[in-house]
């Protein structure tokens, strides 16, 4: 087993993806200085309410409501129900790895120790997670300003025993599965249900789950570039190092030297030099027989794909910072001893970064989009069959039968569209709610959710143009290939047998994303890089 220290001050957004992934042998726990830390913000909490003074949220209505003051009696019901006026989400569950990574982070957010939150209700989301009992939340309702309040209520009410909840996968009440486990329910303190939804965590549970699939959609994308050099026979010399030093944004020479590892050691790489043949001295005019250049989806991958890579950096310093925050309101200063009120769970950071990655992810998609119509075109994949149907000699009796990729590029194209109409920035439509309360939304948990969703598109379009690039190294010969995009042919091939005839396609794509999504394919890669 691996700890992993729930602080509020060291988590980072690789352990977050992977304890969302599921990854075994993770277990969270909370540190004595983060049970003092938080005992002494609720002891502070706990002086103050005795002194009769309003404290919002704890002795006071929510939002617009905050002008009225109940007493210290009524501070528990208060809370049980703000987490049920708040059941109000809609549409469809979000994923269960957002959601366990929701939960991880929501902990940490509360570890940090300024919350007025009792260690004991921390301990019990982590262990939810512990044992696989995750909330259903609905992924529609949140403004991203006070907070994901909606969403993240599910979470609060699954803590008292109340709502529905996925235990090992299995649909049953919370008061049922948090028995099976041998928990048991929590009865909300003053301020620990608003504590609990008034925070970025679902939005930065969609955010960093979203991140962790770009970053594996960068490496197939390098190895998409790589591949449909090889097969189209283009001029590697593309990928000269020498050209990204006159512009060395970081994540472009990333992604050259990855496509430059990747092609090495192929029949194609000819050390990088130019393809160039003088012209006879008789001679005023020629047609060459190969283009000087590549087209743009190609020569110009690294540029794409390089925006992808540095938008992905600054994102990480961002999201670090806001999993590793106290975003609720308000918040407990113990060395001053005065509780504060302010706009933590403000969503801008995670909005803004989230709408600028599913626009590098968009755009990694239309070029993979883009690559792909040279390979199936038989106007521009030089030589290649059209659609990538399998050779058939002259008189064949199944000649004119088979369409191979058409329906893939298709497909591939009705994604990109999707991917790109999603890039809309949902920062752009902040809407004044809550009585003119909260007047300024961020809609960073819409952004995120967008972002999340984009990667799963621009993941699929991945698959279906790595399929065509193994099809169309299988009708060239896959001897062409270079050991590493080798390794990945033999990778898909593993899941996807070449195309002889037409055949439904689309468990080869879902197969194949896996591959991705997974890890599994640039694994396979890195195993075999020479």
């Amino acid at each position: 087993m691996t700890d992993i220290q729930v602080d509020g001050h060291t988590l980072s957004l690789d352990t977050v993806a992977a304890v969302g992934r599921g990854v075994p042998g993770l277990r969270p726990s909370v540190p004595e200085d983060a049970d003092r830390r938080m005992a002494a913000s609720r002891e502070l909490k706990r002086e103050l309410i005795a002194t009769g003074i309003p404290i919002y949220g704890v002795t006071s209505g929510f939002g617009d409501s905050n002008t009225r003051q109940i007493s210290e009696a009524k501070t528990q019901e208060l809370q049980r129900n703000l987490l049920r006026f708040l059941g109000s989400g809609v549409g469809p569950a979000a994923p269960p790895e957002v959601v366990r990574a929701t939960l991880l982070i929501r902990a940490n957010c509360l570890a940090r120790g300024h919350s007025g939150v009792r260690p004991e209700v921390v301990r019990l989301l982590l262990d939810c997670l512990a044992q696989d009992i995750l909330p259903v939340i609905p992924e529609r309702g949140s403004v991203g300003a006070s907070g994901d309040l909606v969403p993240l209520s599910y979470i609060g009410r699954v803590l008292t025993g109340e709502g529905e909840v996925l235990h090992r996968g299995e649909l049953t009440d919370a008061g049922t599965a948090l028995s099976a486990a041998g928990l048991r329910p929590v009865v909300l303190e003053a301020k620990e249900g608003l504590a609990l939804v008034n925070g970025t965590s679902f939005m930065s549970g969609f955010a960093t789950m979203a991140m962790d699939r770009a970053t594996r959609i960068g490496f197939a994308a390098d190895l998409c570039t790589a591949l449909t050099s090889q097969v189209l026979r283009g001029n590697p010399a593309h990928f000269a190092d020498f050209l990204f030093e006159q512009k060395a944004h970081a994540g472009t020479r990333a992604s050259a030297a990855t496509i430059r590892r990747l092609l090495k050691g192929s029949q194609s790489f000819d050390q990088l030099t130019e393809r160039e043949v003088a012209i006879p001295g008789d001679v005023d005019f020629r047609e060459l027989d190969k283009p000087i250049q590549d087209r743009y989806s190609i020569r110009c991958a690294p540029h794409v794909n390089g925006v992808l890579a540095d938008a992905l950096v600054w994102a990480e310093g961002w999201m670090t910072t806001e999993i590793n925050s106290s975003n609720d309101n308000p918040l407990f200063d113990a060395e001053a001893g005065v509780a504060r009120n302010g706009g933590n769970f403000y969503g801008g950071h995670v909005g803004v970064a989230m709408d600028s990655l599913k626009t590098a992810l968009a755009s990694v998609g239309d070029l993979l989009d883009r690559q792909l119509e040279l390979v199936v075109d038989e106007k521009f994949n030089n030589g290649l069959t059209p659609n990538l149907i399998p050779w058939i000699e002259p008189g064949d009796g199944q000649a004119g039968l088979f369409h191979g990729f058409k329906g893939m590029q298709i497909a591939a194209s009705s994604l990109v569209a999707e991917a790109l109409k999603n890039t809309m920035p949902a920062t752009s439509f902040s809407r004044s709610t809550e009585a003119h309360n909260q007047d300024k939304v961020s809609m960073g948990t819409i952004a995120a959710r967008d972002a999340y969703g984009v990667a799963g598109l621009v993941e699929q379009v991945t698959a279906i143009h790595l399929l065509a690039l193994c099809q169309a190294a299988d009708l060239r010969g896959a001897h062409l290939l270079s050991p590493a995009t080798r390794a990945a042919y033999e990778a898909v091939r593993q899941v996807s047998p070449f195309l002889d005839s037409d055949r439904p396609l689309a468990g080869d794509i879902e197969r194949v994303a896996r591959l991705i999504a997974s890890g599994q394919l640039e694994t396979a890669v890195a195993a075999d890089r020479p």
